[in-house]
């Protein structure tokens, strides 16, 4: 049995604890898979890289059809206010990716860029999985 205490996880396929954060990272997953049409086997949850000699772990990764990642998205706690902080940290991760997206949120507030010749530009509305790759 499953407590409140934990949440489902579909792509890592278990039960994880259920914290703030996780609970904003399930809720964009459901985003992602429900509202932007992503098949739930082209994303990765807590997926791990190395940024230099260091090792990360992005919250969530949406690949192409051909298994590049195209979407990085990053999940912050409700209270965390997404400032340029936040944005600098998930450009850092997606240039080491080299994704066409980014995402943050923190499941009140979520914003999302396009990555263009000249940097990353904001977008007003969340594209379709088919329209990104």
């Amino acid at each position: 049995m499953v407590s409140s205490e934990y949440i489902w996880d579909p792509l890592r396929r278990k039960s994880v604890r259920n914290t703030p954060e996780e609970a904003v990272r399930q809720w964009f997953i459901s985003v992602l898979h429900e509202g932007m049409h992503v098949p739930e086997h082209m994303m990765g949850s807590e997926v791990a890289f190395k940024h230099g000699a260091k090792e990360y772990r992005a919250d969530i990764v949406v690949y192409d059809r051909m298994a590049r990642p195209l979407m990085l998205v990053e999940c912050k706690r409700p209270e965390v206010t997404l400032d340029q902080e936040v944005v600098d940290q998930a450009i850092r991760y997606c240039n080491e990716l080299e994704v066409k997206y980014i995402v943050i949120t923190n499941g009140t507030k979520t914003f999302i860029f396009r990555r263009q010749a000249d940097g990353w530009q904001f977008m007003d509305k969340a594209p379709l999985w088919e329209e990104m790759i």
